[in-house]
């Protein structure tokens, strides 16, 4: 009943490198070459990061409570087996 982790390929994981810091260049260069002030170039930058920051936070987060759910899962299966051979065995 225990289900194996995804393993990715390398390539699939390079991918994922690849565009993450592509559009982070992207977004970074458009910022970069508006026609505005720096000031507002710099708050356009600093919401950028903590964008980033919060998809990267969630992401995490959401990982964590599915790992968390698995373990409890294992912790319950392992429970109900133990009072099922308990009983099985009274019987």
């Amino acid at each position: 009943m225990t289900s194996q982790p995804i393993k990715h390929s390398s390539a699939f994981v390079t991918f994922s490198y690849a565009t993450f810091v592509l559009s982070l260049v992207m977004v970074g260069g458009g910022v970069f070459l508006m026609p505005i002030d720096h000031w507002m170039k710099s708050f356009l930058a600093m919401g950028i990061v903590m964008l980033v920051q919060s998809c990267i936070i969630v992401t995490k987060t959401i990982r964590d409570n599915q790992e968390a759910e698995k373990l409890l899962n294992r912790i319950e299966d392992a429970k109900t087996e133990r009072l099922l051979m308990d009983v099985s065995k009274a019987a």
